[in-house]
């Protein structure tokens, strides 16, 4: 179901260096939120944890769950600027689990296990999911008319290991339409099979209706322009480095993430993809 942890490696687990050439330096892989569009990426990426950790409600008290934590960008930011005291995230990606664990971050525990299967000892008083959900859904169950089902079980999931009052800050790509025919088509489905294996991003109205009857929507904002901006900054660092990565990785990987970068910044900018932010809450 979803992405299994063999897709997981294809998508993540090629070098932690590469990511660090062309990612911020907390290697946020999600969408940045731009206060303005000359705001640098570091900047923006902060600005985008600030938010989602407001809409959690996290406060240095509260025992917090990341799910989906990537390098750790979200539980150090947790720890470091919003003092938090228990701060676990959970990856599907043993390397990035060791990449966390290995900064041995105060408060900080990462787990490399699968979060719809994990049982956890403690419950969590707030949540953050960055651009995970993508992983839960493939596009054969999608066709099978399974997603809602499917995300109603994360939500159910996230209901069962939270206290009363807790909050999500959650935040998903967005596939809003197709294109029919061309090089568009060709692009994204390559994206889908070769970067992304076994993954599939949502619709917004997926997640609104499967939210119930966990959790309450308690905000939404659309932030599509924001991860075109983010996109094309990666792809040009990446472009920067390209001398480094074809000698390191070869010219395949570079070529590759090239164009899956380019189909990236071309899906955000025809409104085939965007990107939502949630604050949710708790049904008690």
């Amino acid at each position: 179901m979803g992405s299994t942890k063999a897709d997981v490696e294809v998508s993540y687990d090629i070098s932690n260096e590469f990511f660090r050439l062309w990612l911020d330096e907390r290697m946020n892989y999600t969408s940045a939120v731009y206060e303005n569009w000359d705001q640098s990426l570091e900047a923006a990426q902060l600005n985008k944890l600030r938010i989602l950790s407001d809409f959690a409600k996290v406060t240095p008290e509260k025992r917090v769950l990341d799910i989906g934590c990537g390098w750790g960008a979200c539980v150090e930011y947790l720890a470091t600027t919003r003092g938090v005291k228990d701060a676990v995230g959970i990856t599907l990606s043993s390397a990035m689990a060791e990449e966390v664990n290995a900064r041995k971050i105060p408060g900080v525990n990462c787990i490399a296990g699968d979060f719809r299967s994990w049982k956890f000892d403690q419950k969590f008083d707030a949540i953050m999911s960055i651009c995970m959900m993508d992983h839960l859904c493939s596009p054969e169950e999608a066709r099978a008319g399974k997603a809602v089902d499917i995300y109603r079980d994360f939500f159910k999931k996230c209901h069962e290991i939270t206290n009363p009052g807790a909050q999500i800050g959650l935040q998903t790509i967005l596939r809003n339409r197709t294109p029919r025919r061309g090089k568009d088509l060709e692009d994204i489905f390559w994206v889908t099979k070769e970067i992304f294996p076994g993954g599939l991003n949502p619709r917004m109205e997926e997640i609104i209706i499967a939210v119930n009857p966990y959790f309450e929507v308690m905000q939404v904002h659309s932030r599509r322009e924001h991860y075109q901006k983010t996109t094309g900054e990666w792809l040009r660092r990446l472009n920067l480095n390209e001398k480094t990565i074809c000698a390191k990785w070869g010219e395949k990987l570079f070529l590759d993430y090239r164009r899956y970068l380019e189909t990236c910044v071309m899906a955000f900018d025809k409104h085939y993809s965007s990107l939502a932010q949630y604050e949710l809450r708790r049904v008690d």
